[in-house]
């Protein structure tokens, strides 16, 4: 039902769906509707678990959403491929300011995939790693050394 408002929605920019146990199958249907979505700006998905499923949708549509700034993704069960298909997105994304990956278990070799996103991707300014399991943080400082913000 929210996925289906949201897939509609020509108003509201912000909404807060943190801790609604929305899952991996609402995970994926969210992600579709911001696929189609031209007017949300700030999206909490904390704490819904939606797994590397949900993530792969949600990245699917951070690829072609021109107005989402800040996505919060903290604490969902994203690991490797959820974080792999985040960080094929953020190659491409023009418009994200601020993403939340706070304890996930994205690992060392998600740390690698968003570390080469961050050297394309010029926009993002906050991104919120803890508690991932990351090994040599090293990596995403190296990707981003240099950038202002």
């Amino acid at each position: 039902a929210i996925a289906e408002a949201l897939r509609g929605n020509e108003v509201l920019t912000t909404i807060d769906l943190s801790r609604n146990d929305i899952r991996r199958e609402g995970g994926v249907a969210i992600g579709n509707a911001l696929a189609v979505n031209e007017v949300l700006t700030s999206l909490d998905l904390g704490r819904n678990q939606i797994g590397d499923e949900g993530a792969k949708a949600i990245g699917k549509a951070l690829a072609i959403n021109g107005v989402l700034t800040s996505l919060n993704l903290q604490s969902n069960c994203i690991r490797y491929e959820g974080a792999a298909a985040i960080a094929e997105a953020l190659q491409g994304n023009g418009v994200l300011t601020a993403l939340n990956l706070n304890d996930n278990r994205i690992g060392i070799e998600g740390a690698k995939a968003l570390a080469a996103a961050l050297r394309v991707n010029r926009v993002l300014k906050n991104i919120n790693l803890r508690y991932n399991s990351l090994g040599d943080e090293g990596m995403i400082r190296d990707a981003v050394s240099g950038r202002e913000g």
